[in-house]
């Protein structure tokens, strides 16, 4: 099989198992709504749209973080063993990549909805926040589910995900935070287009280096 057939086949595998065990994506939801629903009941239905970007944003990330820890970490060497019989190891680290983007753009638009359901939505421009979670979305998920295949290999794999996932964030987000901050209108750029840009070279990048590193990873 080429790339994209193998491709395609491990993330309709991916899309079956997580049907299979809702269980997971349940808890993700649960987490989503009842987070919401505290931070309304201790701050209220009123609140600065910088305290609910930034709230937004934490919900998100943590979020993203319990959903895409589990990629790599859950399987076990058997399984490992079959995939690397079965299919390349770009054809593998690209359907991981491919459905935790789809996941976390899930997640994004539940937690907006939540928020903009529970409390007021303060956002402008919904079309830039739009792509603004979208980018974000697949960012988190590349860089968490390449994060995931590192800590795989280790045996404190929570702890090591934590230390490696930290500074590659945080680009992500002060790029996130400044756009989500030109949507709410907190701050005016007229010149916005070169923060998605810069948000797009960071997914790109991010993707090429996982795209090139994994194989030599997957081969450990």
């Amino acid at each position: 099989m080429n790339l994209i057939t193998e491709t395609l086949e491990l993330f309709a595998k991916e899309l079956r198992l997580e049907w299979r065990r809702r269980y997971a994506l349940s808890g993700v939801l649960l987490y989503v709504v009842s987070t919401v629903f505290i931070v309304y009941i201790i701050v209220g239905e009123k609140i600065g749209p910088a305290i609910w970007a930034a709230l937004f944003w934490i919900i998100v990330l943590f979020a993203s973080v319990n959903a895409v820890a589990k990629s790599f970490v859950q399987e076990n060497v058997q399984r490992q063993l079959y995939y690397y019989t079965l299919a390349s190891p770009s054809a593998v680290i690209l359907s991981k990549m491919l459905y935790n983007s789809l996941l976390l753009t899930f997640i994004s638009a539940l937690s907006f909805g939540a928020f903009s359901l529970i409390m007021d939505s303060p956002v402008k421009n919904y079309g830039l926040f739009s792509v603004i979670m979208v980018m974000g979305s697949i960012a988190f998920a590349i860089t968490f589910t390449f994060i995931s295949a590192i800590s795989s290999k280790a045996a404190q794999s929570a702890t090591l995900m934590a230390i490696l996932s930290f500074p590659l964030v945080i680009p992500i987000l002060m790029t996130l935070t400044r756009l989500t901050k030109i949507s709410l209108r907190l701050m005016t750029d007229t010149e916005y287009y070169k923060d998605i840009l810069i948000l797009l070279s960071i997914d790109m990048i991010l993707g090429a280096l996982v795209f090139v590193l994994f194989p030599y990873l997957w081969r450990d």
